[in-house]
């Protein structure tokens, strides 16, 4: 390893693999890393994430309570190994979250026993009291993808009754969030939108932060030129019960244009059984023309994509938009939402539509039904823009400028 090389511990306290940002950033920044020549090992609790050779797993288990195949779960008396796990459970009994904390003190303990062997942390989006602890042992850079206080306006919006309550005591862990922010510094955020929500919600001075958008692996979403578009097929990647995702919305607007097109859609998540989303599909008879798709692998998903005729992004809200990149990556028209950082990340490049407004969202949809040249004209205008702007080994050597920044403060001190 070169003097130049440093050594790097990432901290995420889940990362999943297959959907959200979380695990998704994770693999790809550490290849980068890894790829640039520096030590990077890992810190996550369940689920996993994926990562490639070279990048070292240092596994820190959670009592994973919220595992897919039993949400919720009561774990075995066996099963408690110290007070945090009792910590854990009982926030869990008492309707709250408790993963960034119990994950970020477990982190610091794992770390205490590490002193001298990592030159610079950085925690993805946890953001518990734990990293004040780690920040007395390494310098710590943050990252903070968006304030998950909008998702906590968006969710208590479409809340109603009881379920108001039990949302508020969820999110009670953004307070946390709040404090523990303007703490670290650098932080890393993903767009313009983000870093302005971020002072505003978490009290972050914007002098603290720095501007790195994510990048697309373009081993896997790219055009497949060789391979035709499914007539009538559109995308869509999204957490299809989460209410800030904007998956209702599309569904409507499919209905409308069901009624007059010969239309499909696609959407890439795993909804609740018999829950909001799948009654939604029901009460609009759409079960012949919507699909759900999940635990796709990467080269899947990508040709899932590029032989789709249109992708949408119809969220309410968004602090960047992974999947947005991937789209335009592989060459399909896009439709996205107004809204967040959305138009910052699409440009021109991408047909926008007022969030929510499944009206607007149906006309569009139908404008490009009818019209293969307006679809060829975005396709390939996402492309560019894409390849000029969003690569993960830019987004990686960025990074590196900001450890060596965070590290430099540390020795000022």
């Amino acid at each position: 390893m070169s003097t130049d090389s440093l050594r790097i511990a990432l901290l995420s306290y889940r990362s999943k693999p297959t959907c959200g940002g979380q695990g998704v950033y994770l693999r790809h920044l550490s290849r980068e890393l890894v790829a640039l020549g520096h030590h990077v090992e890992v810190f996550s609790g369940q689920p996993y994430p994926e990562l490639d050779e070279g990048v070292i797993l240092r596994k820190v288990p959670s009592l994973d309570l919220y595992r897919d195949e039993d949400p919720f779960r009561t774990p075995r008396l066996g099963e408690y190994r110290d007070w945090i796990d009792l910590l854990e459970v009982g926030t869990m009994w008492t309707a709250g979250f408790p993963e960034p904390l119990t994950f970020t003190l477990r982190a610091h303990r794992e770390l205490k026993k590490r002193v001298g062997d990592f030159d610079v942390v950085q925690d993805n989006q946890t953001l518990g009291y734990g990293l004040l602890g780690i920040q007395k042992l390494f310098p710590v850079v943050g990252t903070i993808h968006h304030p998950i206080s909008v998702d906590r306006r968006i969710e208590l919006e479409a809340a109603q009754g009881v379920k108001k309550l039990t949302m508020r005591r969820w999110y009670g862990f953004v307070k946390m969030q709040a404090k523990v922010a303007p703490r670290l510094n650098p932080i890393l955020t993903v767009s313009e939108s983000s870093l302005a929500d971020i002072h505003r919600d978490f009290n972050v001075p914007q002098a603290n932060m720095r501007l790195i958008p994510l990048g697309v692996d373009t081993r896997y979403f790219h055009p497949r030129p060789d391979k035709p578009r499914r007539k009538g097929s559109i995308v869509a990647v999204a957490s299809a019960d989460s209410p800030m995702k904007g998956v209702a919305t599309l569904l409507r607007a499919v209905a409308k244009l069901a009624t007059e097109r010969d239309v499909n859609l696609t959407v890439v998540s795993r909804p609740t059984p018999g829950g909001p989303t799948e009654q939604l599909v029901q009460e609009l008879s759409l079960q012949d023309r919507v699909r759900f798709v999940h635990g796709i692998s990467d080269d899947e998903l990508g040709e899932l994509i590029a032989t789709s005729e249109i992708s949408v992004v119809p969220s309410l809200y968004e602090g960047f938009s992974l999947p947005a990149v991937e789209h335009m990556a592989c060459g399909t028209p896009l439709v996205a939402s107004r809204t967040g950082a959305l138009p910052e990340v699409v440009g021109d490049a991408a047909v926008q539509v007022s969030p929510g407004d499944a009206e607007e969202l149906a006309a569009v949809l139908r404008r490009l039904h009818d019209s293969p040249e307006e679809r060829e004209r975005v396709g390939r205008a996402g492309y560019d823009r894409v390849m000029e702007r969003y690569t993960w080994h830019v987004v990686a050597k960025k990074t590196v400028e900001a450890y060596r920044e965070a590290i430099a403060a540390r020795r000022s001190r």
